[in-house]
């Protein structure tokens, strides 16, 4: 808006100033060539007492030296009486523009060498016509245009420049609370709650920054309530899981108690952190920074441990590569053990018992990829599975588990991706970006395929 506003402006400006300093220069040049001949009449118009009076040539040569223009000045007195023709001075213009001056009797300029000559008709007293021609030259023409014209330019320029300049301000003006606005809204798509933006400027730029300011209070109390909303509804869990805590201490010994109170324990520690989430003031939105993060391969050594033992219960085969080394991402552990269970847990909700599953970590150089498949029936919708709160709720779905992976994939500008395993069911396949972004994220082709469905049949 700046730059336009300046441009229409310079513009603008320089058509003005062309249409007033071109036809002012014009009228300088003219008015220049009417003052040198206007000068040259006037010595004409000198000699023409003298002819009147005589025609010798000695008084004629006197009364032109007393002039002090005999260089450009000659006399052209016709014969008559029997008396010779007298030219005096040198002659510049041709014979026939004398002849054509005597006969008409008016005076005419023509163009010549290096100037322009006046011939002025003068009556002599025989009743004969002579003719006083005046040298013109071209730098007399011209004297005073070209400075004319310097400072007509010198003028029109600074008329350009100021008027840039005022643009300029008034650009400036009108953007600055535009950018302002821009950056406060950017701020506050970021997570920055207490973005706001200055209410000035122009009138409706000062509107839109008190509506902006409006919404962005309007936007932190709908948080603010959420945030009430989920404490108090995670809240009202604890009743529930007190009993069942009650329940569980007593089933007595055995690997299903043991389980069934780990379970309850860690539904617990989950219900506490979503309290505690939910009460924060200001909700966690910045990423995290190199030396963040967990150790994927831990942690999916941890949750398998965990539902390794139900799949034993249900008579599955399990398998997991890929997490014997450390594998460094920028997820936080609980998010990252949240993610896991929500995978697993759809394997075990949606598959019948006895379906195998395994579960892939790859380290790349930029991502790190955790594939999740199994044996089951598989995805018919993969696009309807990824959308969150589309569960029919009669299969035990909300739609929020593969929601929250990808959700957690992307805030590290990875993506999920939902496809058919070599188990025969469903692969969903995470991809978790690296902080070092200097080359794009690696592709997997149909060449690619097939290496790693062959690598997890060789590793079966």
């Amino acid at each position: 808006m700046r730059w336009a506003l300046v441009k229409v402006c310079l513009a603008v400006t320089a058509m003005v100033v062309v249409a007033f300093a071109v036809p002012l220069g014009l009228v300088v040049q003219e008015m220049a060539r009417d003052r040198a001949f206007s000068g040259a009449e006037r010595e004409a118009a000198a000699l023409a007492p003298a002819l009147s009076i005589t025609t010798d040539r000695g008084q004629l040569e006197k009364v032109v030296a007393s002039a002090g223009s005999d260089a450009g000045m000659a006399v052209h007195i016709p014969p008559a009486d029997g008396r010779a023709a007298v030219d005096l001075g040198r002659q510049r213009a041709a014979d026939a523009d004398i002849a054509t001056v005597r006969r008409l009797g008016r005076a005419s300029t023509t163009e010549v060498p290096g100037g322009s000559t006046l011939l002025q008709p003068v009556a002599l007293s025989s009743g004969t016509i002579a003719v006083v021609e005046v040298y013109v030259p071209e730098s007399e023409v011209s004297n005073g245009v070209g400075t004319a014209w310097a400072v007509l330019a010198a003028v029109g320029a600074a008329l350009v420049v100021g008027s840039v300049a005022v643009a300029d301000r008034l650009g400036v003006r009108m953007v600055r609370p535009a950018q302002r606005l821009a950056e406060g809204a950017h701020d506050l798509g970021e997570g920055k709650l207490g973005a706001r933006v200055p209410e000035d400027g122009p009138a409706e730029l000062r509107l839109a920054a008190v509506a902006f300011n409006s919404m962005a209070d309007q936007v932190v109390q709908l948080l603010a309530n959420e945030r009430e909303l989920a404490a108090d509804l995670s809240h009202r869990l604890r009743t529930p899981l007190t009993v069942l805590r009650l329940n569980a201490a007593s089933l007595g010994d055995g690997p299903a108690a043991e389980q069934t109170r780990a379970a309850v324990a860690q539904l617990e520690r989950e219900v506490d952190i979503i309290i505690r989430t939910a009460r924060e003031a200001k909700p966690q939105t910045a990423a995290a920074g190199p030396g963040a993060g967990c150790d994927a391969a831990e942690v999916v050594r941890e949750r398998m441990a965990f539902w390794s033992a139900l799949a034993e219960d249900e008579g599955r085969k399990w398998r997991v590569a890929g997490a014997d080394r450390p594998v460094r991402i920028p997820v936080a552990r609980p998010d990252l053990a949240a993610a896991l269970d929500a995978l697993l847990g759809n394997v075990f909700r949606h598959t019948p018992e006895g379906t195998a599953f395994a579960v892939d970590l790859h380290n790349g150089e930029d991502a790190v990829i955790v594939l999740v498949s199994d044996a089951g029936p598989g995805i018919t919708d993969p696009e309807a599975a990824v959308a969150r709160g589309r569960g029919s709720g009669a299969d035990g779905s909300t739609g929020l588990g593969l929601d929250i992976v990808r959700r957690l994939a992307e805030s590290t500008g990875g993506d999920l991706r939902i496809g058919s395993s070599v188990l025969g069911g469903t692969e969903v396949r995470v991809r978790i970006q690296l902080y070092a972004r200097e080359r794009p994220p690696a592709r997997l082709g149909h060449r690619g395929t097939v290496r790693r469905r062959r690598r997890t049949a060789r590793a079966r």
